[in-house]
C-alpha cells in the first residue's frame, strides 16, 4: 500500500501539492515513485518558467521508464530543488520531503479544487 499523506492535495497523475500561502510546492507521490523504481535523472523547469495546469513540467527517467511530471497547477516557478540533479534517488527515499520537484506561484488558485484530498486519493488508487 502507498504511502498518503493526509494535508496534500493529489491529481490523477500521481503529483502531490503541498500549500504554502499562495506557493505550491509540488512532486510526485510515493505511488509512483515506486512505480517508477530506481529514479537515476530529473529535469526540471528554470525558476522564473510559467506553469499551465496538467502540462509537463520535467521529466523523471528510473531504470525502468521516463515519466513527464505535470503540474497540477498554473503559475510562476519560483523554486526548482537543484538538489535533484545530484541526487535523483531522493525522490525514492523521500518524495514527500527532500524529494519535492518545483514550487509554484499559484495564478489560479481555484485549480486546488480539482485535486484529490488524501481519503479520494486513496480511493483512486485502489480503484487503479
Amino acid at each position: 500500500m502507498s504511502n498518503v499523506l493526509p494535508g496534500l492535495k493529489y491529481s490523477k497523475e500521481h503529483e502531490w501539492v503541498k500549500i504554502e500561502g499562495n506557493v505550491a510546492a509540488i512532486g510526485i507521490s510515493d505511488h509512483a515513485q515506486s512505480q517508477l523504481g530506481d529514479i537515476v535523472f530529473i529535469e526540471l523547469p528554470k525558476v522564473g518558467a510559467s506553469a499551465q495546469y496538467m502540462k509537463a513540467v520535467g521529466v523523471v527517467e528510473s531504470v525502468k521508464a521516463a515519466s513527464d511530471i505535470y503540474s497540477p497547477v498554473s503559475g510562476k516557478i519560483v523554486a526548482v530543488n537543484e538538489q535533484l540533479t545530484k541526487t535523483p534517488e531522493s525522490v525514492n527515499k523521500d518524495c514527500y520531503g527532500t524529494g519535492w520537484m518545483v514550487k509554484i506561484e499559484l495564478s489560479k488558485p481555484e485549480e486546488l479544487n480539482a485535486l484529490m484530498d488524501d481519503k479520494a486519493y486513496t480511493e483512486f488508487l485502489a480503484k487503479h
